[in-house]
């Protein structure tokens, strides 16, 4: 048997679990701040601006649907729902039906650069200011490696 495959068997340590409890309530503290300052700030929920980014950084300001809900991370069932509430108030536009597309408005585009720089301002005072240069740099190091694993274990 392998040393990794040895170890996947263990239970984490103590000092392992208190680091990754530690992980779990500091992100999930983060996300809650960050989300209640853009809330207060712009009116925008986490999810109309998780939509609002990917429409924004797409070529042409419009994604297929199944794109979109790949880009955010959700269920078309949820970014159907989602998308509904925002086009509703003018912040996307279907284009070719429900399945084809989303297109962010001018309205939208508008929208969510006022939001984003209230919170980019609030992602460098409760991230980036609170870090050094070397623990930014392990946070990303650690962050694609995360990423890298949950990948691998999706496949």
């Amino acid at each position: 048997m392998t040393q990794a495959r040895a170890g996947a068997r263990r239970s984490p340590t103590p000092d392992q679990l208190r680091t990754w409890r530690e992980f779990v309530e500091t992100t999930d503290a983060l996300r809650s701040r960050l989300t209640s300052r853009l809330q207060a700030e712009s009116g925008l929920s986490s999810a109309d601006h998780a939509v609002l980014l990917a429409l924004h950084d797409a070529d042409g300001h419009c994604l297929r649907s199944s794109a979109l809900a790949e880009a955010v991370g959700w269920e078309r069932s949820r970014l159907s729902h989602q998308v509904g509430r925002m086009e509703r108030r003018g912040l996307v536009a279907r284009r070719g039906g429900r399945s084809a597309g989303v297109a962010l408005t001018d309205e939208g585009a508008a929208t969510f650069r006022r939001a984003s720089v209230a919170h980019l301002r609030a992602v460098r005072h409760l991230f980036v200011d609170a870090l050094s240069d070397d623990q930014l740099a392990a946070a990303g190091e650690i962050a694609t490696a995360l990423r890298a694993a949950l990948d691998r274990a999706d496949d």
